[in-house]
């Protein structure tokens, strides 16, 4: 099958053959006739397998008819992400070539004012953040009711970072009679509610089961201890062996980022820096000169994990293993892009036992491990907990951060010491002259405090409050 037999228009077909492809991937070629007829569609399909295409040429053969009004777009496609939404607006432009077609792009770390003026211009196509499209909204600077084709792309990741709420909010913006467009990598049951929300009997298109990795992707396992400095010293171990041309390395913090980084930088390596605290300008240089070779390897947060296109990567590194098993799926789909080899390696601690079940567990299968496979006794080694082998049922478990305390043989066989019988409080009488002398004395200290001092120099042991009772409880009841 080639394009000319998708539907779409001769100025789109001549653009995609202008920049080389002639056949298209399995989700374009089941998504995008329909599209072109105006149907909703649910589109489901790992990363790497041409997903933007599969709206965006569609999305140009029905946009050739038409014109936009000032701050009235004709299309709204919402991403998650800055990155992903600069990666789609080049789509258009790639695409797009032929066409006369005004994109829009609202991304934060952007001046308000661009984007203001490109707006009072008319735009056949907004691509947007949920938050930077509502502060245009809510500022009066944008209207909604003239948008005839909705996409929500990368849907999975909007539930991540939180947006479902915001997207729901802009959907009730949008006219009830437009095309919905509904891209996602995973269904999750929320994502599957949301698209029942939005969709109007649409075509369900599968082209990779979910949550599944390219097969051209060579996946490996590497133990290590917890000790951040050894773990540092491994994954240097992994990029000097392995034939690393460019590679991402991922944290799943921040924090961890930045050290990395300044490791890498230490010890001699090429590398950059990327994550969500960046300016926007900063963020795009850095990807720029990754793509462009410059640099060699990019420490990154799961800010690049999601759907950045950058064609020829030849390894991924999970410096941590994700929390989530869905973003194993997504870190790794950065290398083994359109049919070709990728290798995606993950360092694995005692800590993240259960993390690698779970990735293994979706996947269906077991990522070889580089070099001898940690044993029971290796996972049970964390935080300082000792191996259950060899512990039979009746030995119990040592305290955590350190030996078993010794028994006190001695007192067992001497047994405990003999309590001794409290006194019975003193008559009123007695009460009256015990109050009277344990009143304090100018520096403070009352008589009580005397005596409890010289038992406790003479080594009595005091029985219940001793001689220091509180004089109140030694008060006689009134008579009523």
């Amino acid at each position: 099958m080639t394009f000319e037999n998708l539907g779409l228009s001769q100025k789109v077909i001549a653009a995609v053959e202008a920049v080389g492809y002639t056949e298209p991937t399995p989700i374009q070629s089941q998504a995008i006739p329909f599209a072109v007829e105006g149907r909703d569609v649910l589109g489901i399909a790992q990363t790497g397998t041409g997903k933007t295409a599969s709206f965006v040429l569609p999305m140009l053969t029905r946009l050739e008819r038409g014109r936009a009004r000032a701050r009235m777009p004709r299309s709204l496609i919402i991403e998650p992400t800055r990155e992903l939404a600069a990666q789609v607006a080049a789509s258009f432009e790639l695409y797009g070539s032929q066409h006369k077609l005004t994109v829009a792009l609202l991304i934060g770390g952007v001046s308000f004012d661009e984007q203001n003026r490109k707006l009072d211009r008319g735009a056949d196509v907004l691509i947007a953040t949920p938050g930077r499209l509502l502060d245009h909204f809510e500022r009066g600077k944008l209207l909604l009711t003239g948008v005839e084709i909705l996409v929500i792309d990368e849907a999975d990741r909007m539930l991540d970072m939180g947006f479902i709420p915001d997207v729901e909010r802009i959907s009730k913006m949008l006219p009830p009679r437009r095309q919905t467009l509904f891209f996602s990598a995973t269904m999750p049951p929320e994502i599957q509610r949301l698209a029942d929300t939005f969709l109007n009997h649409p075509e369900r298109i599968e082209a990779t089961p979910p949550a599944t990795a390219a097969g051209t992707i060579k996946q490996r396992l590497k133990f290590s201890s917890g000790e951040p400095a050894e773990k540092r010293e491994a994954l240097r171990t992994l990029l000097r062996d392995l034939e690393v041309r460019n590679a991402i390395l991922f944290c799943n913090r921040k924090r961890d980022v930045a050290i990395l980084h300044k490791s890498l930088l230490k010890h001699g390596f090429n590398a950059a820096a990327l994550h969500g605290d960046m300016d926007q300008h900063q963020r795009m240089a850095t990807l720029e000169a990754f793509r462009g070779g410059t640099v060699t390897l990019l420490v990154a947060s799961d800010v690049a994990a999601r759907g950045l296109d950058i064609p020829d990567v030849s390894h991924i590194f999970n410096y941590d293993v994700p929390s989530q098993p869905e973003d194993y799926v997504h870190r790794i789909g950065r290398t083994g892009r359109a049919g070709k080899e990728g290798f995606a390696a993950m360092l694995v601690t005692p800590e993240d036992e259960r993390a690698v079940k779970a990735i293994t567990s979706m996947l269906g299968s077991q990522i070889e491990w580089i070099g001898e496979a940690p044993d029971r006794e290796a996972f049970e080694t964390r935080r300082g907990r000792r191996p259950t082998r060899g512990r039979g049922p009746g030995k119990a478990r040592p305290p955590r951060g350190g030996r078993a305390a010794p028994r006190d043989t001695k007192a067992k066989e001497d047994g405990p010491p003999p309590r001794e019988k409290a006194t019975p409080p003193p008559s009123n009488g007695e009460g009256k002259k015990k109050r009277r002398r344990g009143r304090a004395k100018p520096n403070g200290e009352s008589q009580g405090d005397n005596q409890a001092k010289a038992s406790a120099k003479s080594g009595d042991r005091v029985v219940g409050m001793g001689d220091h009772m509180p004089a109140f409880m030694k008060r006689s009841p009134r008579a009523s």
